[in-house]
């Protein structure tokens, strides 16, 4: 965009430089304005072109054009008009140098302000995109049926807001999923979109950080907006603790914008209305750090922690990401569940894809042990080996 914008910028220039060069500037002959009068009075001037910082005028014995000061009083041109001379009044057209630099001006100016009615026009059509199917599912989730079963039910009041207040059910307007990175709270936010067949919007906190100040809490508005209009939506925010912290009132300016956007996010969600069909999902790794009015009930009302996997949750997790790889007889699942006990989702995912790759390197068709540790090493955590 600015390789385009800096030829267009040239342009206006070169174009003010030749109607100020080649304009219809003074080609007439000085005359002393005593001369002028002389003729006027004998009634002698036949044509005079009146401009704001000279008079021209033609003689009706010549055809030379003749020039002088103009004298600039009220009733000048009345007063030539009253004498017989064709008058054409150049002052509103012509304003010197001064009108041309304001004439380059205005066009700049308007062009800016276009510019910056369509860059806002762009921001809001190419932000937040919303997704109709984000095509993952629950069966890529492991475990979390407690979690999913729950919020299949927020989700489905979130599609039928009437029949939750015929039976005296507020629908839910947020829901918190906190826990340590890894654990998979983005995929479970967009399988639950796709199981109730809801639009989608992913957002994280860093989308609303701005070099200009409330662009954020501008921001915030924009997205509150697009969901209404794409309803029943689920608007799920990564990162919320990076624009949720608690506020701090006597900080920098950067502690005000967050003030700013946490403000525009709560009068966002106080707006709610029961049919208003959006629901906003927050993931954080630090809950502890969000603001308390942000989280309170009535507005985050739910809270899940999406902590690292259980034994069972291991077991799944092992079944669903060695599908299509064969384990050698001395890595069961059981085994394999106790080696990955305390790693997040991710890692596990991460050894056993890391695994497969050695293994295919290093010419075997299982996947062994040492694959397993190799694999662990490269990744950086520990598992648990008995001895």
């Amino acid at each position: 965009m600015k390789k385009r914008i800096l030829p267009l910028i040239i342009l206006l220039v070169l174009a003010g430089c030749a109607v100020f060069f080649f304009g219809n500037f003074n080609k007439g002959t000085p005359v002393p304005y005593t001369e002028f009068v002389s003729a006027l009075n004998s009634e002698t001037v036949a044509k005079a072109d009146i401009y704001r910082d000279r008079l021209d005028f033609v003689r009706t014995d010549s055809k030379t054009v003749y020039t002088t000061d103009n004298p600039g009083r009220d009733g000048f041109k009345e007063e030539l008009l009253l004498k017989g001379v064709t008058v054409t009044d150049h002052t509103l057209e012509d304003g010197g140098v001064n009108y041309y630099l304001d004439m380059i001006f205005n066009v700049f100016f308007i062009g800016l302000l276009a510019f910056g009615v369509w860059k806002l026009v762009s921001l809001y059509r190419g932000t937040f995109h919303v997704v109709h199917h984000t095509g993952v599912k629950f069966d890529k989730i492991a475990g979390m049926n407690n979690v999913k079963r729950d919020m299949m039910l927020v989700v489905n009041f979130l599609k039928n807001p009437a029949e939750a207040m015929q039976k005296g059910i507020r629908p839910v307007k947020g829901i918190i999923l906190e826990g340590p990175p890894g654990n998979g709270k983005t995929l479970f936010a967009r399988a639950l979109a796709e199981e109730c067949g809801v639009n989608f919007i992913a957002t994280k906190g860093a989308d609303f950080q701005s070099a200009l100040m409330s662009m954020g809490a501008m921001k915030i508005k924009m997205l509150f907006s697009k969901a209404r209009r794409n309803k029943p939506c689920i608007i799920f925010i990564d990162e919320f603790d990076s624009i949720g912290e608690r506020r701090n009132y006597a900080g920098s300016g950067i502690d005000k914008e967050n003030n700013r956007i946490i403000t525009t996010m709560l009068n966002e969600m106080d707006g709610f209305s029961p049919s208003s069909g959006v629901l906003v999902i927050g993931a954080t790794n630090s809950y502890q750090s969000l603001d308390p009015a942000l989280v309170r009930a009535g507005r985050f009302d739910l809270k899940y922690h999406i902590g690292n996997p259980d034994a069972e949750t291991r077991k799944e997790l092992i079944r669903l990401y060695t599908a299509g790889k064969k384990l050698s007889a001395e890595l069961g699942e059981g085994r394999l569940s106790d080696m990955f006990r305390d790693l997040s989702c991710s890692e596990i995912e991460t050894i056993l894809n890391e695994a497969a790759q050695i293994a295919l390197a290093g010419g075997n068709r299982e996947i062994t042990p040492a694959d397993i540790e190799e694999a662990a090493s490269k990744v950086d955590v520990n598992l648990h080996i008995k001895k």
